[in-house]
C-alpha cells in the first residue's frame, strides 16, 4: 500500500520560477530597433512604487530592491490577495547591519 502525503505537500520541491518586474511600457518594433547603449525607456511605474513579485506570471506579492553584499535583492512588503486580519507569518530578516539600502 502506497502512502501518499496529505494537503499540497508533495508539491513543495517542485521548482517555480519567480519573477520581479520592474515595470512595462508599449513601443512600436522601429523604436525597439533603435535601442542602443545611453537608450532611455521610460517605464510605467513611478520609482516610489512598489515592484510585482511573480511566480509562473502569476503576481503573488509586492516588494521593494534592497542591496545585500553587493547583489540585488527583494524585500516582501506585501502579499496579494492576502486578507489583513489573516495572521501573518515571520518575516524573514536580514543579516545584522544591512539597513535594505540600495549600494554599497
Amino acid at each position: 500500500m502506497t502512502m501518499h502525503p496529505r494537503g499540497l505537500d508533495f508539491l513543495r520541491d517542485v521548482d517555480v520560477r519567480l519573477s520581479v518586474e520592474l515595470g512595462r511600457t508599449q513601443m512600436k518594433l522601429k523604436e525597439v530597433l533603435a535601442l542602443g547603449p545611453e537608450s532611455l525607456v521610460v517605464l510605467d511605474r513611478m520609482t516610489d512604487e512598489l515592484l510585482d513579485v511573480l511566480v509562473n506570471g502569476k503576481p503573488i506579492a509586492k516588494g521593494e530592491v534592497v542591496s545585500h553584499n553587493g547583489r540585488f535583492g527583494l524585500r516582501i512588503v506585501e502579499m496579494v490577495g492576502v486578507d489583513e486580519t489573516a495572521p501573518e507569518e515571520s518575516p524573514v530578516a536580514l543579516p545584522e547591519g544591512d539597513d535594505g539600502a540600495l549600494g554599497a
